[in-house]
Order: structure tokens, then sequence, then C-alpha cells
């Protein structure tokens, strides 16, 4: 590889709270599962893994750190990667319920929604006729009702709690207006460069996944911030893939995974968040990238580093 190739982060999320364990069969629920699936990514170049956790009962999402505690030390004995604990959990949760892994856990990254917004899961009903547990489906149903609340004050609160523990942010952009919010906070010196913003696009009550609205995000963030921010992208759904090619080749970063996508091709469920790594991997191979290690992935959004993460 040349010198001075330039390095594209991959984050991997590896379970989430949008897709339910009706809609696909591979997707991880147990902490066992999540560690086997985290460690798969990892091996095949995520430098980054953002992590959820789900009741292994029904799979139902969960913030309770003790789930976290059962497959953290998996993934951390078996990979170097960087370890991002969600905050955002799922928009039928309390702050305060999202927060408490990522503030007992004190990971080197923590994700970040930067405003509320709708969040429309419902269309989803269309698929699916019949659900594995009865939670699946009024967890889809109440979203026609539900305003994903994150306020000036919740955002703040988290900030605050979570940066005192060295841990820095993957500021979640689902939205223009999500990125003046993120200015605001860096404005009153409440955030530090370098920032690593995830423009979401895809998500019903967010911007759409045309490739003019990445462009608007693209160009929105670089007036605000200018050279202070890491950009990285994420497509919802059968977007993933072409949303992070089009980022990769303007000089994004990347996130795939069965979070944010259960597909491998047009009708094709993804077998596990591996290959939807590897798809994205041999993209940026084809543009002549090359894929950060976890190392540079430290290195280049400064952070504290894993020694500092407590056992």
């Amino acid at each position: 590889m040349a010198q001075g190739t330039r390095k594209v982060i991959i984050t991997c999320a590896v379970t989430g709270a949008i897709h339910t364990p009706t809609m696909s069969p591979y997707l991880p629920i147990t902490p066992e599962e999540i560690a086997e699936a985290a460690i798969g990514a990892a091996r095949e170049g995520a430098a980054i893994l953002h992590l959820h956790a789900r009741d292994p009962k029904d799979g139902h999402p969960t913030q309770d750190p003790a789930i976290f505690k059962q497959f953290l030390p998996k993934i951390m004995s078996a990979t170097d990667a960087v370890i991002n604990i969600t905050t955002g959990g799922s928009p039928h949760m309390t702050v305060d319920e999202r927060l408490r892994p990522a503030a007992e856990i004190q990971p080197e990254v923590a994700s970040l929604n930067m405003g509320s917004m709708n969040f429309g899961l419902y269309p989803m009903m269309k698929r699916h006729q019949s659900f594995k547990y009865d939670w699946e489906r009024e967890h889809l149903e109440k979203s026609r009702n539900l305003v994903f609340k994150n306020t000036f004050a919740d955002i703040e609160h988290i900030l605050a709690q979570c940066s005192e523990n060295g841990t820095r942010f993957e500021f979640e952009c689902y939205d223009v207006g999500h990125l003046y919010n993120l200015a605001h906070f860096l404005e009153r010196g409440v955030v530090k460069p370098p920032l690593f913003v995830q423009t979401v696009l895809g998500i019903l009550g967010g911007i759409g996944p045309h490739a003019e609205d990445l462009l608007h995000m693209r160009r929105t963030a670089d007036r605000l911030f200018g050279g202070d921010y890491v950009w990285s992208v994420l497509g919802t759904g059968r977007n993933q893939i072409p949303l992070a090619t089009i980022g990769a080749s303007m000089g994004s970063n990347v996130r795939v995974g069965l979070e944010d996508s259960l597909w491998n091709g047009p009708g094709t469920l993804a077998e596990s968040n591996a290959v939807q790594v590897r798809r994205i991997r041999q993209v940026i191979d084809a543009l002549s990238l090359e894929v950060a290690t976890p190392d540079e992935a430290r290195a280049i959004l400064h952070l504290k580093g894993r020694e500092r993460v407590p056992a």
C-alpha cells in the first residue's frame, strides 16, 4: 500500500435495538452470540465494535450492565477492537436507563444521539404477519406515536457523566438539525474536537437515504466543524453498502452491522456481521484505501486507550 494512503475506520454495530428476533435468525441475541458476532466482525477488519445488549430469554433490548459484562470480557480477550457502548439503548427507555452501561463500564467510546426525533419502526410490520415474542409487535407498533427524546438537558447529562471517565463519543446525527445541536455544544466548549460524527441516513423521522441527503449532511458538517471532525456514514437497511461506498469515496469512515441492516444484497439476509464487514472491506480495497487498525482508530479519534478502561 502506497505511503500516505487514507485509513478508513470500520465500525460494526453488532445487534442494536431496532430489529426483533423474528426479523432474522442471524440476529445475535444471547451474550454468547453477541460475543461471537463481535469477534467475527473484528477479525474481518472492524476497528470499532458498537454494542447493545439483549435479554437472552426473549431478545428484547436491555441496558442492564450485568448483561454487557457477560459478553464484554470475551470480546476484549479475543480482540483489540475499540469498544463503543450505546447510550441510545432503545427509544422506549428513559435517559438514565440508557446511560447505565456506559457510565459504569467507562468504555473508550459511547454513542450519543444528538436530538429528539420521530423514530418510525412500524413500517417493518408489513413484512411480518406473526412474531415469536409478544413484545416485538408492541415495540414496532408503539413507534407510530413515539418521540425519541434527546433534549439539550439529556445530551448534556450524558456528556457530563461519561466525559469525566475519559469516554469520547460517536455523535449520531440523524438530520441536519442534529449537526447544529452538536455545533452548539462545541461552541460552548462542552465537547472537544476531533468530533466523531456519524451521519445516519434512512430512519423514518430523520433525513432520507438519497445521495443528495448525504452530500447535504457532509457540506453542513464541513461548514460547521471545518477540520475539527472525523466523518463516518451509516446507511440503514438496503442503503447500508451503497451509502457507505459513496461516503468512503468522498473521505468518510463507515459503519455497517446487523443493528443498521439485516441484508447482504437484495432479498438476502446477512448471515453474520462479519459478512457485512467483509463486503465493505472489499469496497475500501477497491477504492485503493486502507482499513484502519484499532490502534490507528484510537490515534485518529484521540481515545484514552484500552488500558484506561476498567477491567
